[in-house]
């Protein structure tokens, strides 16, 4: 600081710090390593150098002869070293007093300076690291050395004082990834005031007090600032604190200064590839030095220094073909590219290529290496042309066939498939003048197909000899000659066929007047057979004739009519009436051939005009607008139709008396009334209407005029409207009577079903009083055998009052009811409205009611027999067994109610007696 005030003493310290620079480089030592250099890398507040020395092999471990001069040259100074593997002799040179073989973490430590009458003390800190170069092994030892001067209170320099206290700060920089011991010290930060003052230290900043906290320490009392753990610098790669100087009362001794830390680049990293597989494409025949692509890897380390510097190399080539080494990269970039000729797709599609990445510049002894795929295709150009696989081709192909597939061609092609470089194109380039021919090609095979487009005909050329060329959808590279195997030569031979019957004209055109009688010669239609070579018999026949107006000679097409020929036919469509014909030949198989004969009907006069309308209404009292228009329809077409002219009749005279017409224009009239009243009513007026043929035909037409009143608008009113009818009195009172009957027929129904529906409500019954079967029932007192059986006795089937009465009848069958002495069961009651869904319960109801009463008749009934008398020719009925072999089960008795329940109990066998 005092050096730098003056000039003087600026240009006086130069001067020295040049001397010993020179001194420096003169002086070689070693120790067991190979290459040292020294830097002055902590920075004294007055000067910074950086060596590099190449010291020669010595003995003694000799590390450095570098001298550690003061700025008084004639004061003695010592020095001592805090780690006891290194020293410094008197003269400033560093050694190791011992061996060190192992620099592979840098090490650190204290040296310190102290004048002859300890007045002045320097102090440095050393550090020594091993930095490997390219492929040499090399080792660097950095040296930190810092000398700040330290001056007694009160004494000055060259007659200049200090004026102010300052720190003596060396700078430090810190490798990564040191192994320790930590804390490991870095620095010793000092007060010059700390000989009288107590002073308490400390640090402030990111890695101390704020986040990553603890990362550096300082001893608060002795200053030695330590580093607590390993640092990574591609994590951080400097530290910003600042240094605090205070006494034991916490009063600020000095001002806070920078500390920047700077960490030390490690090769800990390897280069990594962005991906493990990089996709390239080169062209086949690319010359050399083709740019296929490129490869990148990323070092970690620092970029600037060998450590992340990234250097590009080929492993290995896969197939080496056509030799081994097709590709080369660029170190520095990574761009790989084609260092050789004969890349060719059809012998390799694809090459696979190691790519190794190394840091340390590309030193394989120190640096650190990844490796990645390079995967290269070789992309197909149209270098070869497409050949057929023979020089001739053959096919047929039936004449007047259509569409078929006559020959295959078939080419081979090296190229890439289904690409256009591949994609054969066929081109007909002679014997098809008429275009009978196209080949299409099958995408999947490559192969054109020889197709048949337009028909040919075996009598007009029996073989066809077509020249065919084939290429690619793309263009042939340049410098490629087309093949002499691209064009080929195709024969097809055509097959004869028995060919249809042609018409020559079809259809064939006649012109006739309509009208034409039957048995009229119109034309002959005949037909021709192409086939020249063989001759063969036709035959005609009718396949469509609508109004069957005509037919056919079956040997030489003569048309004839059958019947009269009308225009106005509705089968004949715009003059024209249309009918087919067949002309088959006897070949084998027979051919048929269709023609088509139109006869074109020229109209006469035949038909008359017919008025148009039939029906209109006119009003009663004439008025201008009461008129009607009026018109004719005609058949037949012009000049034979309109202009039309009309004209009322003479007869009969009260036509022309209370009508007249008047003509508008050549198709339409009015008729009108000539007298100013006509009672309404229907009338029919005749009127005659005329065409304009040649001669003119009359046809005299009625048309039905309904007169009615009208109200003020011309319409007719309601009155008016049934008056009109046509509708007398008679007709009108008949009607009347009609619906009066019809009437009092309704009013006579609704009056019957009223009735019904009150019988329905009295007598409730389960079905209708007309479908009730029970009314059929007919009660007597009596029943008889019948009409030829009226000699019967009637008291078998009376109720006896007492069994005397029984008795004191003749010998025979005696009945006698007996009805049990028990209380009627009670039977439901059905109401007096029913509802319909009622009535299925009610029968059950009742019918459960009636099973289970055994008051309800029929009652069981006594028979009394008489006594017979003996000597009977039957013989004793005692003597009569049951044919059954086996005893009969009378059990289903139990099933059949309780009516049977007497039966089920005697023959249902059990256990009763």
């Amino acid at each position: 600081q005092s050096l730098s005030r003056s000039p003087h003493l600026s240009l006086l310290a130069l001067l020295f710090f040049s001397l010993c620079l020179s001194y420096f480089l003169s002086q070689s030592l070693s120790l067991s390593l190979t290459h040292f250099s020294v830097s002055f890398l902590s920075f004294p507040p007055f000067l910074s150098l950086y060596l590099s020395l190449s010291p020669s092999l010595l003995d003694k471990y000799t590390c450095s002869n570098l001298k550690f001069k003061a700025c008084h040259l004639n004061e003695r100074i010592s020095f001592e070293s805090s780690d006891p593997k290194f020293g410094v002799r008197p003269d400033g040179s560093l050694y190791a007093q011992r061996e060190v073989a192992n620099l592979s973490e840098p090490i650190q430590f204290m040296v310190t300076a102290r004048g002859s009458k300890d007045t002045h003390i320097w102090e440095t800190t050393v550090k020594l690291a091993l930095h490997p170069r390219d492929s040499i092994i090399e080792q660097e030892v950095i040296v930190v050395i810092t000398f700040p001067r330290r001056h007694q209170r009160g004494s000055s320099t060259n007659g200049l004082r200090r004026q102010k206290r300052d720190w003596v700060i060396p700078p430090i920089n810190v490798p990564e990834n040191s192994r320790g011991p930590f804390p490991q010290m870095l620095v010793r930060i000092r007060s010059d005031q700390d000989k009288e003052i107590e002073i308490r230290y400390s640090i402030t900043g990111a890695g101390a007090d704020q986040p990553p906290s603890d990362v550096y320490i300082i001893d608060p009392v002795t200053g030695k600032m330590s580093v607590t753990k390993p640092l990574d610098r591609e994590d951080r790669a400097s530290y910003h604190l600042r240094a605090h100087a205070v006494d034991v009362n916490g009063n600020q001794m000095e001002p806070p200064i920078d500390l920047y830390i700077y960490v030390i680049d490690m090769n800990d990293n390897r280069p990594e590839f962005k991906n493990q597989v990089y996709n390239g494409s080169v062209p086949e025949g690319s010359k050399p030095g083709t740019s296929v692509m490129r490869v990148t890897a990323f070092d970690a380390d620092d970029s600037t220094m060998p450590n992340g510097l990234v250097h590009y190399r080929i492993l290995n080539q896969s197939p080496h073909i056509p030799i081994p080494n097709m590709f080369t990269i660029n170190g520095a970039t990574g761009e790989i590219s084609t260092i050789a000729a004969g890349l060719d797709r059809e012998k390799v599609s694809q090459y696979t290529l190691i790519v190794q990445a190394t840091d340390m510049e590309g030193s394989l002894s120190f640096g650190l290496s990844n490796t990645a795929t390079a995967l290269i295709t070789v992309t197909d150009v149209n270098d070869n042309p497409p050949e057929f696989d023979t020089k001739t081709f053959l096919g047929e192909v039936p004449e007047n066939a259509v569409g078929v597939v006559v020959a295959n061609l078939t080419v081979r092609d090296r190229d890439q498939p289904h690409t256009p470089n591949w994609n054969a194109v066929y081109r007909i380039v002679g014997g098809d003048s008429m275009g009978h021919f196209t080949i299409r090609t099958d995408e999947i095979t490559n192969d054109g197909r020889v197709t048949v487009v337009k028909p040919v005909d075996y009598e007009r050329n029996g073989a066809f000899m077509l020249t065919v060329v084939v290429s690619n959808q793309a263009h042939l590279a340049s410098g490629i000659p087309s093949s002499l195997s691209s064009t080929a030569g195709v024969t097809i031979s055509v097959l004869d066929v028995n060919e249809a019957p042609v018409f020559p004209s079809n259809p064939k055109m006649i012109r006739f007047e309509e009208g034409v009688p039957a048995d009229t010669t119109l034309t002959i239609f005949a037909a021709l057979d192409p086939d020249r070579f063989i001759q063969q018999t036709v035959r005609y026949s009718k396949l469509s004739d609508p109004g069957n107006w005509l037919r056919i000679n079956r040997t030489n097409g003569q048309i004839t009519t059958t019947a009269i020929l009308d225009r106005e036919s509705p089968y004949v469509k715009n003059n024209v009436y249309e009918a087919t014909f067949l002309a088959v030949d006897n070949g084998s198989p027979p051919a048929t051939g269709t023609g088509t004969l139109q006869i074109y009907l020229i109209d006469v006069n035949d038909n008359v005009p017919v008025l148009v309308p039939k029906e209109a209404q006119l009003c009663e009292r004439s008025r201008p607008s009461s008129r009607i228009n009026i018109t004719a329809s005609d058949a037949d077409s012009e000049p034979n139709a309109g202009p039309y002219v009309f004209e009322l009749p003479s007869f009969p005279p009260s036509v022309r008396r209370n009508w007249t017409i008047s003509r508008l224009n050549g198709e339409y009239a009015q008729l009108r009334l000539r007298i100013p009243y006509l009672e309404a009513g229907v009338y029919r007026v005749p009127i005659m209407v005329s065409d304009s043929g040649n001669p003119p035909l009359t046809n005299r037409s009625m048309i039905r005029v309904k007169v009615c009143p009208c109200d003020e608008h011309g319409d007719c009113t309601a009155v008016g409207a049934v008056a009109s009818a046509s509708l007398g009195t008679g007709a009108i009172i008949a009607i009347l009577i009609c619906i009066i009957i019809l009437l009092s027929m309704v009013l006579l129904f609704v009056v019957w079903m009223k009735r019904r529906e009150k019988e329905r409500q009295t007598k409730p019954l389960l079905i209708d009083p007309e479908d009730d079967v029970r009314d059929n029932i007919l009660k007597y007192d009596e029943e008889g055998g019948g009409e030829e059986d009226q000699d019967y006795d009637l008291s078998q089937l009376q109720q006896p009052e007492t069994l005397d009465h029984m008795m004191s009848k003749p010998a025979g069958v005696r009945r006698v009811d007996e009805r049990p002495i028990i209380p009627e069961s009670q039977y439901p009651v059905r109401p007096t409205l029913p509802h319909p869904g009622d009535i299925g319960d009610f029968i059950i109801d009742g019918l459960r009611a009636a099973d289970n009463d055994p008051t309800a008749p029929p009652y069981d009934s006594l028979l009394v027999f008489d006594y017979e008398g003996s000597g009977s020719t039957a013989g004793s009925v005692s003597s009569l067994d049951s044919s059954s072999s086996g005893e009969q089960d009378y059990d289903y008795l139990n099933d059949w109610g309780p009516r049977f329940k007497k039966l089920a109990d005697l023959y249902g066998g059990g256990e009763e007696d």
